[in-house]
């Protein structure tokens, strides 16, 4: 099973520059999408809506140029869940999930917490809550995977440049300690399971010219583990400031 993310920090942008194309050809059975930043009903033609695929989306409620999050889906799901439940956070466009028989896989926004110290509060609310969730889940007879576009480093040397670690977007101490805490529990990163090399950053903040940041990942629960098969980051085509992440799982849905 193939699952690819991407924050397209807009889909309709990401289509002009060829980032659905890409996407749509790589024979991935589930494709998650964060930053979409459109109206699903605004939306035209096969660009969007190819016939291989089952699309789902969750927009801002009261501005759709803001967050969104897709999923689109090779394999017809048994359900599709829009949001997590949380009164705070859900009609901003940033969970939507697919479930399958005995694995579900989510397509995931973190809001930022750049730019002023109530929107950390904001994101450190959302994380909260999100954690809650996970440890409600994680004792279920069933796989979770989480892609998303996380603006969290576990690491310092998930960051090229981390000689200002605090300035740096998901670096700050509560930040990566609600990751090293999710990873403690025993959900796990599939990307570092997959590839142990430094270097494979998935966004780049300020440009190319900027230090690159591994933000961007699949989180999978402890069930999946030993199914992570192989992961890549694709950087020779840009289609926003994130690359796009690849997993292979052994895993059918």
């Amino acid at each position: 099973m193939r699952v690819i993310s991407l924050v397209t920090e807009g889909l309709e942008r990401a289509a002009e520059v060829g980032g659905l194309d890409w996407l749509f050809a790589q024979d991935a059975d589930i494709i998650c999408l964060q930053d979409t930043r459109c109206a699903e009903h605004t939306l035209r033609g096969d660009a969007f809506f190819p016939e291989h695929y089952h699309p789902y989306f969750l927009d801002h409620y009261d501005n759709p140029s803001l967050n969104g999050v897709a999923i689109y889906c090779k394999e017809l799901p048994k359900a599709i869940i829009w949001g997590l439940g949380f009164d705070d956070y859900d009609a901003q466009g940033l969970y939507i999930q697919a479930d399958y028989s005995d694995i579900s896989i989510g397509s995931v926004l973190v809001p930022s917490g750049q730019g002023s110290a109530e929107a950390m509060a904001h994101k450190l609310g959302f994380l909260s809550q999100l954690s809650g969730h996970l440890e409600k889940v994680r004792n279920k007879r069933r796989g979770y995977i989480l892609c998303g576009g996380w603006e969290l480093m576990a690491h310092h040397a998930d960051a090229e440049d981390a000689g200002n670690s605090q300035a740096l977007p998901g670096l700050s101490a509560s930040e990566r300690g609600w990751l090293l805490d999710l990873y403690d529990s025993g959900y796990a990163d599939a990307f570092s399971l997959a590839d142990q090399e430094p270097g494979a950053y998935t966004w780049w903040p300020d440009g190319d010219d900027a230090g690159g940041l591994r933000t961007d990942t699949q989180i999978i629960s402890e069930l999946l583990v030993n199914h992570v098969q192989r992961g890549y980051v694709y950087e020779e085509q840009a289609f926003s400031h994130h690359a796009p992440v690849v997993m292979d799982y052994d895993l059918k849905l």
